[in-house]
């Protein structure tokens, strides 16, 4: 039978153990945050670029806190023995359970190597699309036009087509304008290509673009076509339509006709 003695020994070195683990986490915490900021700092890290930054640190990170952990349970007194044990027992449900972890890993490591993106560019991925913020060991961070934050696994962007729309230095800017049926399609076109002969951020070389592509019984489409720096085509794309628009309207050009469906009564 347990004494009261006995029990008051087992509880106190147990609250003992638990305080010492409490302390060890604070102060292993600490360590790990200042082991970081000095190798964030370290020349052999500052000199990589900014996506491989990214990923050392989070992999560092990673294995700091294992450490951590495994310090932790042997303040506690648990065997690791035991430990060991206890996974090995539940080998299958701890498999299943890293499965989509270690696919995640092996994926980051794939985007190291490959790099289909890096961070700052703008991608197109797995369903979502923005700015590379972050690329961890086992995820890669989005952040959206609208500052929304989208995580996506690694393990998914290797298996998935991904459109890197900032890895090229220029990119095109495709635009459609409709214009009423019977407007002088010279006239059009020449205002067309005088807007974007008086943009500076269109490049004049490949040439840009403006012809006739097609239209209806109530309007003629021209389509447009302007090559910027990457790193303005929003701006183009948008600055493009409204001054294109205004251009038109100031030379009088009609914009298509209403279409006007009969009601059958």
């Amino acid at each position: 039978m347990i004494t009261l003695a006995a029990l008051s020994s087992v509880i106190v070195n147990a609250v003992v153990k638990i305080l010492i683990a409490l302390v060890a986490y604070i102060v292993g915490k600490w360590i790990i945050g200042k082991l970081l900021n000095i190798l964030k700092s370290a020349k052999a890290v500052t000199t990589l670029d900014t996506t491989v930054q990214s990923f050392v640190m989070s992999l560092a990170r990673v294995i700091l806190y294992v450490i951590l952990a495994v310090t932790i349970i042997g303040v506690l007194g648990i065997p690791m023995a035991s430990v060991i044990t206890v996974l090995a027992s539940a080998g299958v449900a701890v498999g299943m359970a890293m499965q989509g972890s270690l696919s995640n890993f092996a994926g980051g490591i794939m985007l190291m190597i490959f790099r289909p993106f890096s961070v700052g560019n703008y991608v197109s991925a797995a369903g979502a699309e923005g700015t590379v913020s972050e690329i961890t060991p086992f995820y890669t961070v989005l952040k959206t036009v609208d500052n929304r934050t989208i995580t996506i696994p690694n393990g998914s962007l290797m298996n998935t087509n991904v459109t890197n729309f900032s890895k090229e230095e220029t990119r095109r800017v495709d635009l459609t304008f409709g214009t009423a049926k019977g407007e002088d399609i010279d006239k059009v076109t020449g205002i067309m290509l005088d807007v974007m002969a008086h943009d500076d951020r269109v490049l004049q070389e490949p040439a840009p673009f403006a012809k006739l592509s097609g239209g209806t019984n109530e309007k003629m489409e021209f389509t447009v076509r302007a090559w910027v720096n990457s790193a303005d085509y929003w701006d183009v794309y948008f600055g493009l339509n409204e001054k294109i628009t205004m251009a038109l309207g100031e030379a009088g050009i009609k914009a298509p006709a209403a279409r006007v469906i009969a009601e059958t009564k």
